[in-house]
């Protein structure tokens, strides 16, 4: 059974000052990933994560991750994002 199946996924690109995170947040249709992070509380859920270091190093990957929101830098949808490796 699909854990967001009556919510949409989308894939998002979160960094911190120690990790960069890919995963999927679960999205109602037609709402802004703004409103989400505003909305929720001291943890936003992601699932499939993949965890980096900040130089871009594997770290780990689970099915569940609570990210705490005051520890986000940034984070945007994974399809608008371009990854540069030096």
């Amino acid at each position: 059974m699909d854990m967001l199946s009556d919510e949409e996924k989308t894939r998002v690109i979160i960094l911190t000052t120690h990790y960069r995170i890919r995963g999927d947040i679960a999205l109602l249709p037609d709402s802004r990933m703004t409103d989400y992070i505003v909305n929720s509380n001291d943890f936003i859920a992601v699932i499939n994560a993949e965890v980096m270091d900040s130089q871009g190093m594997p770290i780990l990957t689970t099915t569940f991750l609570n990210v705490h929101k005051q520890r986000i830098e940034a984070i945007m949808p994974a399809d608008l994002a371009t990854m540069v490796v030096k």
